[in-house]
């Protein structure tokens, strides 16, 4: 009984030491993102969601989430849009890792991982698709005014003349070519530092 406590102790250890080392990654890697020269300047890519779905496929969605939640927090610190892209980044970054990691939890197969991260790419795209044209532009345009926003996706994709075409034309494929790359990055590391994890 002892030594089953014991065992415990040392995994809930083994998983907070994780899980920061984790959330820190994840934010470092907020800051280095770069802009796709086929999409709108503004759109920028990064890898921190590969950190958090990490942790979700090694301990479950919701450490995925808690990973997300950490590295948006302290992202804040040096946030151009008073944390409107911070919130944006939680939501899509959740809305990735939360079905990967309840469909891995419940399959832990190559496949299931596979079918995970199809489900998380496909339910974060449609996330961004809605919320950016309900809600995050017209955020957004307090800070840049919607006809400058327009302007500038205009100019990378000429097919783009509104929010709905923005949204149809940048935002979609945008996300689906990140959650693509972050998901590839994943499977590839993950088996490779599972036994790290204590998996």
């Amino acid at each position: 009984m002892i030594e089953m406590e014991r065992a415990r102790g040392n995994e809930n250890v083994r998983r907070m030491v994780w899980g920061a080392l984790l959330s820190g990654l994840a934010t470092v890697l907020m800051y280095v993102d770069t802009a796709v020269p086929i999409f709108p300047s503004f759109l920028k890519m990064d890898l921190s969601d590969v950190p958090a779905l990490i942790g979700a496929f090694a301990w479950g969605p919701g450490n995925g989430v808690a990973i997300e939640a950490v590295k948006n927090l302290l992202h804040c610190a040096a946030s151009s849009s008073a944390g409107v892209g911070e919130m944006a980044n939680f939501v899509m970054g959740s809305a990735l890792v939360l079905p990967a990691g309840l469909i891995y939890r419940a399959n832990k197969t190559k496949t299931g991982a596979l079918i995970g991260m199809a489900a998380g790419v496909a339910t974060m795209t449609a996330t961004a698709a809605i919320l950016n044209g309900t809600v995050l532009i017209p955020l957004y345009s307090k800070f840049v005014p919607i006809d400058t926003l327009i302007s500038m996706a205009g100019a990378a994709i000429p097919a783009i003349e509104d929010v709905p075409s923005l949204v149809i034309y940048g935002i979609v494929p945008f996300n689906l070519l990140k959650g693509t790359i972050v998901s590839i990055s994943t499977f590839w590391l993950y088996k490779r530092i599972s036994p790290l994890l204590g998996n």
